[in-house]
């Protein structure tokens, strides 16, 4: 079985993030904006409401995400980025009125559920394919996205490591996709 990889590429994440818009499809354009910039595992995003990210009394969306993960069982808090707030008001447009209660992700079969996995899984690798994004890409590949890009910017790999809940900095490492291009880099741009 191969693995899911990170979108390396920001060109490939902005030509994703448009694919989608290009189509009107705000909705998922907002799905793979969320994930790629929460590191939230697809099960805890499709499950996120509108009470989670947009206070309703102030009218205005929350500075930070509070949410038990499914997985861990262990409470996080994620700040809420503009990329994450523009895909956000994007979305609140096209679902108005929206309520507390209402799925970000909702389907469009039943009243108020959200997609299912196999339906993001879907909604993903057909743009990826489409635009023929180099790797494996799936519903994982955003949160592993969002943990390349911290990596890459040079967020310490220990913080990484806490925002995934992972036992080691090897797993994290692993998870990553670090190949032998990253550590090239590396030696290449050292020049002491």
């Amino acid at each position: 079985m191969q693995k899911t990889q990170p979108i390396k590429n920001r060109k490939d994440i902005q030509k994703l993030k448009q694919y989608y818009l290009d189509r009107q499809q705000i909705r998922n354009y907002a799905l793979v904006t969320l994930g790629m910039n929460t590191s939230l595992r697809i099960g805890d995003l499709l499950h996120l409401q509108w009470g989670d990210v947009y206070n309703f009394c102030n009218r205005s969306y929350c500075r930070h995400l509070k949410i038990l993960e499914q997985k861990t069982g262990k409470s996080t808090q994620i700040a809420l980025n503009k990329e994450v707030i523009q895909a956000l008001k994007q979305l609140k447009k096209v679902q108005s009125p929206i309520a507390n209660t209402d799925y970000l992700f909702r389907s469009r079969e039943g009243d108020n559920r959200p997609i299912s996995r196999i339906q993001a899984f879907r909604i993903i690798k057909h743009a990826a394919v489409e635009l023929h994004l180099e790797g494996i890409i799936s519903c994982h590949s955003l949160r592993k996205t969002f943990g390349y890009h911290a990596w890459k910017k040079g967020t310490p790999p220990a913080v990484i490591m806490t925002i995934y809940n992972h036992s080691s900095l090897e797993v994290t490492r692993r998870y990553l996709s670090i190949d032998q291009d990253d550590k090239d880099k590396v030696f290449l741009d050292m020049n002491l």
